[in-house]
């Protein structure tokens, strides 16, 4: 069975022996419990979609190398699908034995949704003006349910976390975060994305956050963990 989006009721399978999580079995036969991903190993499972990145034709997003095969980068997506990277569409030409040389496991890289296929396979490109190797700052990840909300109505949400913390901030649809900055402004920008992230569903919550950022309110919170994620990740 390919990777599949399905919905509830959805038939699955006639094997009841290979039902699984997110499934249940009726008439000797096996279908969907959940709204999610189906796929089959040894056995027939249904991984919800809520919180996950489902993705779509020209969404930017950041991947990580997971590894390196004759033609392909194969990225790590924060998705159920796989995100493959020809080398034809890396920026420049590259001759498919110095793939690594460009592009090697553990690397992240900005990179567009050039094109899906109905079973789910993600064709990426860097074809563009907006895809780069990733060197510098540091990378965070949110649900994607709440990248609309970090980004704000017209980007003004985005607009203030840039103005008010210094930082560069580029918020990819698949809920990965990247900031540059110096160091203290980069802290600020992490905890405000968070306070963001925990309540999204609050109205008000960009005024909150501008005042947050100018130090008028103070956030109650538990020991950040941004300063050691600095000395682990930052450069």
């Amino acid at each position: 069975m390919n990777k599949k989006i399905v919905v509830p009721g959805d038939f699955l399978s006639n094997d009841v022996k290979k039902a699984g999580d997110g499934t249940y079995v009726r008439d000797g036969k096996i279908y969907a419990k959940l709204y999610g991903v189906a796929s089959e190993k040894d056995k027939i499972r249904v991984v919800p979609l809520s919180g996950i990145y489902v993705p779509s034709k020209n969404d930017v997003i950041i991947g990580t190398v997971k590894s390196v095969t004759f033609s392909n980068w194969i990225l790590d997506i924060r998705s159920p699908y796989e995100g493959w990277l020809n080398s034809s569409e890396y920026p420049k030409r590259i001759d498919s034995n110095d793939m690594s040389k460009y592009l090697t496991v553990g690397d992240s890289v900005m990179v567009m949704v050039n094109d899906l296929t109905p079973s789910m396979f993600v064709d990426l490109t860097m074809r563009n003006n907006k895809s780069m190797v990733i060197n510098n700052g540091i990378l965070i990840e949110i649900s994607p349910e709440k990248v609309p909300r970090v980004i704000g109505r017209g980007g003004s949400m985005i607009s203030l976390l840039k103005k008010e913390t210094n930082c560069n901030i580029f918020v990819g649809q698949n809920g990965v975060v990247w900031v540059t900055g110096k160091d203290n402004d980069i802290i600020r920008a992490i905890d405000a994305i968070h306070v963001i992230e925990k309540e999204a569903h609050k109205q008000g919550l960009t005024e909150r956050i501008g005042r947050l950022l100018k130090g008028e309110v103070k956030e109650k919170k538990e020991e950040s963990k941004s300063p050691d994620i600095l000395n682990e990740l930052l450069d």
